[in-house]
C-alpha cells in the first residue's frame, strides 16, 4: 500500500518463564526468548562492555567472597525507559545496563533467530 509506514518496533507483553527465562511477544508477532544469563552476559553498559576486552588474569588472586556460591542469576526489577529501552538490576547488585528494544531483538535466543544466528556465521 502506497504511503504505509511500518510500525515501529514494540514489544506487547513481557513475561518470565520459568525459573531462568524472559518472553517478550512483539508487536510484529515474533516471539523471544532470552535467558538472565545470556542477559546478564550481554549487558550494553559501557563497564561491562569494557570488562568483554579485557584479556582474562591468569594469576588473579580469588577473594574469599568470590569462593562463595552465589545465588542463580536473576533480575530483580526490569523497568521500562521511555518507549525504547529496559532498565535491568540484577541480583548481582548491577543495574546500569538499559537494553534498547533493537538489541534486546537482535540478543533472541528463539529457535528461529538462533537458526538464522547460525546461517549468518556459517558465511
Amino acid at each position: 500500500m502506497p504511503g504505509t509506514q511500518p510500525q515501529p518496533l514494540r514489544p506487547l507483553a513481557l513475561r518470565k518463564e520459568g525459573d531462568d527465562r524472559l518472553v517478550i511477544e512483539w508487536n510484529d508477532g515474533h516471539r523471544s526468548t532470552y535467558t538472565w544469563k545470556h542477559l546478564r552476559d550481554h549487558c550494553p553498559c559501557a563497564s561491562c562492555r569494557e570488562a568483554h576486552m579485557q584479556k582474562p588474569e591468569p594469576f588473579h588472586i580469588l577473594k574469599p567472597s568470590e569462593l562463595v556460591p552465589l545465588p542463580p542469576l536473576a533480575p530483580v526489577s526490569i523497568t521500562p525507559v521511555g518507549y525504547y529501552a529496559y532498565k535491568f538490576a540484577w541480583n548481582d547488585g548491577h543495574e546500569t545496563g538499559l537494553y534498547t528494544l533493537e538489541n534486546l531483538r537482535t540478543l533472541c535466543q528463539c529457535p528461529l533467530c538462533r537458526t538464522e544466528e547460525m546461517r549468518s556465521h556459517a558465511r
